[in-house]
């Protein structure tokens, strides 16, 4: 049934102000995460090309052991927010607080393994011999903070399917100025090098995680939710994830292959390939603000049953994906040349780094529809798709990255197999929102 002119501008604008009220808090909060690694970028790489290339292979693992457990966040967002539909905050905080001690339980297990592990992880990375202390150096600091940034990811998750992005913005504003004030202080103030910038992150990361929890404490005392570890919800938690991080997994290693190619270019390739990785970060969690609305809209529309208000959502986050991938593009095109002295003024990795920043720009708009489409699927618990749909992809990025070094291009051609990679990412989820089997309807998928 098709709607009247005035009905259907009537729902563009409601989907509008809820779009506008979840994802521009959520933009602030998703953007300060890569500032992180901006930051500590921007600081140690006046430090010298070493130290940068160091920093790059360390953040590339660190960002990967805390990134496959995203879940935390995505399968709770999705868990919490058809509850809300469904007008159950009860059970929805005691969801969330399952994946808290889930969060915690998966961090000691991580750091326990990276501490021994550093120095083997940066070697099968490729790291040249100047670089690789530097890494070790970061990467063995810098893991004492993954506990907490998994706590984040999971009381993230509980407040945005409670409709809630603006304290995640308070806390990740409050997080970004510790660490940068605190990076700068302890690398040029105190002189610990690299070392302080590590260290500079840990403490705002456990000062985050803090904050997030008593947040969330406060809410499931207001709500009668218990505050204890439950087995069995624990284990709901793990089993409930467990296709996003099959997902995430995949995407994680085409970064990683990425990364590993880039260092196999050289120091410069490796340095210029983190400062442009640092601005893909960026501008994907920009997108991703969009996303995460999705995923809190689309959770309460299926919880409430409204499997129309779902597809209309749908369609209308896809016209906002498309015009944000746009806009930040031409950002791109424009602010390029004077992006890159932030972080270096060697003119090798300038001159790697330029041409490979016009790929990024090329590709946004895909970006674009792909980050809400992924948000879309993922608020309707559709994770076993998402997990077959990015193997598939994997499959076909991997064999275009590792023949970059082989039939040259440099970081411009290994920059044109992630476009690829987007692309194919573009037409599984394109395909599944189509179909329509992605709406489920309930409190519960």
């Amino acid at each position: 049934m098709t709607q009247a002119p005035g009905s259907a501008r009537a729902t563009r604008r409601r989907h509008d102000r809820e779009i506008i009220a979840l994802a521009v808090p959520a933009f602030g909060a998703l953007v300060a995460e890569p500032l992180f690694v901006m930051a500590d970028s921007a600081i140690v790489g006046h430090l010298g090309t070493p130290q940068l290339a160091g920093l790059g292979v360390a953040s590339a693992l660190l960002t990967t052991a805390v990134s496959v457990f995203v879940f935390l966040a995505y399968a709770t967002t999705a868990a919490v927010s058809r509850r809300v539909g469904a007008k159950d905050l009860g059970s929805a905080i005691r969801q969330g607080m399952d994946g808290i001690w889930l969060a915690l339980l998966l961090g000691v297990l991580v750091v326990a393994f990276a501490l021994p592990a550093a120095p083997w992880l940066v070697d099968l990375f490729g790291a040249s011999g100047t670089a690789a202390p530097y890494a070790v150096t970061y990467l063995r600091i810098s893991a004492l903070g993954i506990p907490a940034m998994l706590i984040v990811l999971a009381a993230t998750g509980v407040l945005r399917g409670l409709q809630n992005t603006r304290t995640p913005l308070y806390v990740a504003v409050g997080g970004f100025l510790a660490n940068g004030a605190l990076n700068a202080l302890l690398v040029y103030g105190a002189g610990l090098g690299i070392a302080g910038s590590a260290w500079g992150t840990v403490i705002a990361q456990w000062a985050m995680a803090f904050v997030y929890l008593v947040v969330v404490v406060r809410g499931a005392r207001r709500h009668g939710a218990s505050l204890r570890p439950d087995l069995a919800g624990i284990r709901a938690s793990a089993r409930a994830g467990a296709p996003l991080l099959i997902r995430t997994l995949s995407l994680r290693a085409i970064l990683m292959i990425a990364t590993a190619v880039a260092a196999r270019l050289g120091d410069a390739d490796i340095a210029a390939h983190q400062i442009v990785l640092s601005l893909w970060s960026l501008l994907s969690f920009a997108l991703d603000a969009i996303a995460i609305a999705g995923q809190a809209i689309i959770g309460r529309y299926l919880g409430a049953e409204d499997s129309q208000g779902a597809r209309d959502a749908c369609r209308r986050m896809v016209h906002w994906g498309i015009a944000s991938g746009i806009v930040l593009g031409l950002l791109v095109v424009v602010a390029r040349p004077l992006f890159i002295p932030l972080f270096t003024s060697d003119s090798a990795v300038h001159d790697a780094a330029l041409p490979a920043l016009l790929v990024v720009a090329v590709v946004q708009p895909v970006c674009g529809v792909v980050y809400v489409l992924d948000g879309v699927l993922m608020g309707a618990g559709d994770g076993p798709y998402l997990a077959g749909a990015m193997i598939i992809t994997l499959a076909v990025f991997t064999p275009a990255a590792l023949l970059v070094p082989h039939l040259g291009g440099g970081l411009t051609a290994l920059w044109g197999a992630m476009a690829l990679m987007m692309v194919v990412r573009l037409l599984t989820l394109w395909l599944r929102s189509r179909s329509g089997r992605w709406i489920v309807t309930g409190a519960s998928r």
